[in-house]
Order: structure tokens, then sequence, then C-alpha cells
């Protein structure tokens, strides 16, 4: 019974990166305006632009990151990256990947890899980085989903995934410094520079 419910369950993953990926052609074959982020989340499609903003924080948590884990860390921002869920095709913010990450056999990244991930919200797609995606990034067991709003002025920290939840809810005030020591990414990140919209 075990070894069916694996091939129909890997069958089932197979026809969803096949979906995804004519999804993604198709998506490239478009006339998207310039500035914008293309995701697919449940099997929508989002068109987000990107503000100057949102770009300032994901570059601050990047070089973060970078400064921390060194120039040989596997940092980046909008690049596809498949997770668990009916079509999932998502471009995180900003996603780290263990050292030992390579692509597969069709160039892309594989979520079992992710170690890190931060969202930045928009307006028009927080809903998803609170809901579908923060949900997907826990059964794909990443240990550390960071949302940052800067509506709110407020991150959302997120560890220790389990039973595709996370155990462990912070939030955190810009101005107040994240302490992600003693997780796999093992940095503190300041939030003082983070503008608000």
């Amino acid at each position: 019974m075990t070894v069916l419910a694996d091939r129909i369950e890997m069958a089932d993953a197979d026809a969803n990166t096949q979906d995804l990926d004519e999804w993604f052609e198709r998506l490239e074959r478009m006339p998207v305006p310039e500035g914008f982020r293309v995701e697919i989340v449940g099997g929508n499609v989002y068109m987000t632009p990107q503000r100057s903003s949102h770009w300032e924080i994901i570059f601050e948590i990047a070089q973060t990151i970078r400064g921390r884990l060194g120039k040989g860390v596997k940092v980046f921002s909008d690049v596809r990256i498949d997770f668990p869920g009916h079509e999932n095709g998502f471009c995180p913010d900003v996603a780290v990947l263990k050292g030992s990450a390579q692509p597969d056999d069709t160039g892309h990244w594989r979520h079992q890899d992710v170690e890190f991930v931060a969202e930045v919200i928009s307006k028009g797609t927080a809903a998803n980085d609170y809901g579908p995606k923060k949900t997907a990034y826990a059964v794909a067991e990443v240990p550390v989903y960071v949302i940052v709003d800067p509506y709110q002025r407020r991150c959302h920290v997120h560890t220790d995934p389990k039973g595709g939840d996370y155990a462990v809810q912070t939030r955190v005030d810009f101005g107040t410094d994240i302490d992600l020591t003693g997780t796999v990414v093992d940095l503190i990140l300041s939030t003082d520079e983070f503008p608000s919209d």
C-alpha cells in the first residue's frame, strides 16, 4: 500500500511540475510589464509591481545574509522554486539554500534545500504570504520564514515547522533586531533601515 501511495504522490508531483513549467513558459511569452514579479500560488497567477521600498528591504536582508554567511552562500531573489501543494511556483523575495544545493534535472532549485525565506508584503498579495505561502513553506519544512510587513512596520518570524504549520511565531517591530542566532542562518537581522509604506 505504501509503494502505491508513493508512486501516486510522485506522479502527482511530476504532473504539477509539468503544469507549472507550461504556465511559466506561457508567462515568459506574454508582455509582462517591466518591474513586475510573476508567480503562481495555488494555481493562480499573480503579477505584482516592485516598489523601491520593497527592493530596499530585500537588498538589506540579502546583504546581511551574504555578509554573515559569506560570498559562497546561495541567496536568491525572485527565482522560481516549486513548493508542495497545488501548482505552487513561488519566487520568494529572499531564499537561502543549503550550501550543497544543486539544481534538479530541469534546472530548478528544490524546495527541500531551502533553509530560509523572507517575503516582503505587497498590498495586493499579502493574503498569499500570510496564508497559502506560509502553509507551503511549513509543509516543505523551511526552517525559517520571515514576513516583512512595511504597512504594519512589523516582521513576523516563523520557525520550527511541524505538521504543516510553524510551532514558533514571533512578532518584531521595525527598529528591533530579529535574533536568528540558533537557527540555520545564525544571524541577527537589523530592521532599523527597513522603510515603511
